[in-house]
C-alpha cells in the first residue's frame, strides 16, 4: 500500500500521526521501505541560503524549517523534514533544475570525492520538541568525459537531485567509491538515524504495522 497524501489519509492511524515534509517521490520510496503508515504533503519553504550561510548549518536549517512548515496543519503529529547538499571544496552543490547546471555540475564533480550532507529532522508538535541530525557521506567520481556525462544527463535526467545524479539507478556507473555509514543517506533520507529518533519519539518502526 502506497503512502498518500495528506488530504487522503483517513482513519487507520497510529498512535502518532506520522507526516513526510516533502513533494521528494524518492523519500516517500524510502520511508515506504519501513512502514506506508505516515502522510505525506509538500512544505512550503524559502531554501535561499543566507548570506555566508555554509552548507552543514543550512543543510540542517532547512530540515527543521520544513518540518516546522506543517506544524499547524498537524499539530499532534511527528513530522519529518530533511534536505540534502552535496559539497565540492565548500561549494554547494543543489538540485541543478536544467541540463547545463547538471553538465557544470557532474564536471565539477569529475575525478573527485564530493561530500553528500543530508540532515533529518523529527518534530514532536504535541510535545514541542525537536530532533536533528546531519549524515555525510563520501562520494569518488570516476574521471568522466564530457560525452559520457551528456549521455548520462540524457538517459536518466537527474535534474531533481542534489548532485545530478541517481545512485539507485544509471548513477551508480559514474562512481569509483561511496563512503557511507547509511547508504540510505546518500538517496535523501538517513533511515538509521530516523529510526532512532521515532523510536525515542514512540514510534518504533518494528513493532509498529506496516
Amino acid at each position: 500500500m502506497p503512502a498518500r497524501p495528506a488530504a487522503n489519509w483517513h482513519a487507520e492511524r497510529p498512535t502518532h500521526t506520522l507526516v513526510l515534509a516533502s513533494s521528494s517521490p524518492y523519500r516517500r520510496i524510502l520511508l515506504e521501505r519501513c512502514t506506508t503508515r505516515f502522510a505525506w504533503q509538500a512544505p512550503v519553504v524559502d531554501e535561499t541560503p543566507a548570506p555566508g550561510e555554509a552548507a552543514a548549518p543550512l543543510v540542517r536549517r532547512l530540515a527543521v524549517a520544513k518540518a516546522r512548515a506543517l506544524a499547524a496543519t498537524f499539530p499532534a503529529a511527528l513530522i519529518i523534514g530533511s534536505d540534502q547538499l552535496a559539497v565540492v571544496d565548500d561549494m554547494p552543490l543543489g538540485k541543478p533544475a536544467t541540463v547545463a547546471r547538471a553538465v557544470a555540475q557532474l564536471a565539477a564533480a569529475s575525478g573527485r570525492t564530493v561530500r553528500f550532507l543530508t540532515s533529518v529532522c523529527l518534530l514532536d508538535c504535541a510535545r514541542r520538541h525537536y530532533e536533528v541530525e546531519t549524515v555525510t557521506s563520501e562520494v569518488r567520481f570516476r574521471v568522466l568525459t564530457a560525452h559520457q556525462i551528456q549521455n548520462y544527463i540524457e538517459r536518466e535526467s537527474p535534474l531533481d537531485c542534489a548532485g545530478s545524479f541517481k545512485c539507485e539507478g544509471l548513477g551508480i556507473t559514474l562512481f569509483e567509491a561511496i563512503i557511507a555509514d547509511d547508504p540510505s543517506a546518500l538517496l535523501g533520507l538517513p533511515l538509521i538515524a530516523l529510526t532512532s529518533m521515532l523510536a525515542r519519539a514512540g514510534f518504533d518502526l518494528l513493532t509498529t504495522s506496516p
